[in-house]
């Protein structure tokens, strides 16, 4: 896999800021429905997809503000948005409504997402033609206002190699999965672990604080 170097993303993002790139057609509908829904509930879409997989499946994308998506996370956006879709009906046909996780080779849609993983190769699909070419693949250097900086590896002799990329004229963008992309994943996860751990921990303390003022209230008051 090609190499890189990765960059930790940085804190959380703002829950409200607004995608760059967005579906057309009937994704845009369900997006419109869904996307104040999601947000009710402190989460971010990220992207809708409707295939003809099991006849027909609308398939949701959404994160929590930090990029984390666990399954209780999916289960809590499904409940909320199924009846919410059920009353709008955007969709002509029944369907399967999927709720997801962004998963590694992502999709980057705001541009906070061009910032939190710079350091990674992505691959770009454009919407027009620039210097040529519509599909770009390549290191995220980083943002420069609302365009990505991509130092291309699919560059052919007398090609430009360092674009600027308005995100805005993109029809997609995601990361490419490389090895320094999972081990980023492993350490995140593991780092994830060791705080819950420790959340745990405290939370037995507590308890066994209060279990121990109690029972000497309780003596106090004999």
């Amino acid at each position: 896999m090609a190499g890189s170097k990765v960059q930790e993303p940085q804190g959380a993002q703002n829950a409200t800021e607004p995608r760059l790139i967005n579906e057309p057609g009937l994704p845009a509908r369900v997006a419109a429905i869904a996307e104040p829904v999601i947000e009710g509930l402190g989460y971010r879409l990220v992207r809708v997809k409707v295939s003809n997989a099991d006849g027909c499946t609308v398939q949701i994308m959404a994160e929590r503000p930090d990029g984390t998506m666990a399954v209780e996370d999916c289960e809590t956006v499904s409940r909320a948005l199924s009846p919410v879709l059920d009353v709008a009906d955007p969709v002509d046909r029944a369907y399967r409504l999927e709720i997801s996780s962004p998963g590694l080779d992502r999709p980057l849609v705001r541009l906070g997402d061009f910032e939190r993983y710079a350091g990674n190769v992505v691959k770009i699909e454009t919407e027009i033609p620039i210097n040529g070419r519509k599909r770009f693949r390549g290191l995220l250097v980083g943002t420069e206002g609302e365009a990505a900086r991509l130092a291309r590896d699919d560059a052919k002799e007398g090609e430009e190699t360092n674009v600027l990329l308005p995100i805005a004229d993109m029809n997609e963008a995601r990361l490419v999965l490389t090895d320094e992309l999972v081990t980023q994943a492993l350490r995140r996860e593991k780092a994830a672990k060791r705080e819950a751990k420790a959340a745990k921990k405290l939370e037995r303390q507590q308890r066994r604080h209060h279990a121990g003022h109690a029972g000497h209230a309780e003596t106090r008051g004999d």
